[in-house]
């Protein structure tokens, strides 16, 4: 299979189920925007990854890459607005307890964490970073899903929701982790 289809080369691309849209369709930004958060969160990986300590991240390098498989699955949801795709595929499928299995990871990290009593800026340690810049971009996502019509399952509301808050306290966590010092605002 060739990399390249052609099939694009007009400004339009085609949602699960062979519609075709322009490349600016709100729905095509929005799995767009999840995509971006996706290559974010592998900068982030591969930040961990390089460090000499990298044993120390072990388990939010395995959290990153179970998101990065649901948010495939996210937007696998989001290019299928008639919602046929999760109904065959059931790695396409979101549910609660994906949405529970962030809350239970944010609650993990926040309890090896200092309280914050204050808003910080973004930064610390390259990985650090990256999963605060990833937060921004899974927010921008998730302003673009709210403007889906036909609206989108709940539950991937929810989760990308959730996310913006796991990938705070992971940046918070890896920073910790290294001894980088958090700045206050």
């Amino acid at each position: 299979m060739k990399i390249y289809t052609r099939t694009g080369d007009t400004g339009e691309t085609s949602l699960f189920g062979g519609a075709r849209v322009s490349k600016s369709d709100a729905r095509v930004d929005a799995y767009g925007e999840v995509d971006e958060l996706n290559a974010w969160l592998g900068f982030a990986r591969a930040s961990l990854d390089a460090r000499a300590d990298h044993g120390i991240f072990a388990d939010i390098g395995d959290a990153v890459v179970q998101i990065q498989r649901d948010l495939f699955a996210l937007g696998a949801r989001l290019a299928d607005p008639a919602e046929k795709i999760s109904a065959r595929v059931t790695k396409a499928a979101l549910h609660d307890g994906d949405v529970e299995r962030l809350e239970q990871l944010i609650d993990r990290l926040e309890a090896e964490l200092p309280p914050l009593a204050h808003f910080i800026l973004a930064g610390g340690v390259e990985a650090g970073a990256a999963l605060h810049l990833a937060r921004a971009v899974c927010r921008r996502a998730e302003r673009r899903m709210v403007t889906l019509q036909p609206s989108v399952d709940l539950v991937l509301i929810r989760y990308i929701n959730r996310l913006s808050d796991a990938l705070f306290v992971m940046a918070r966590a890896v920073n910790h982790r290294t001894g980088a010092p958090e700045t206050r605002w």
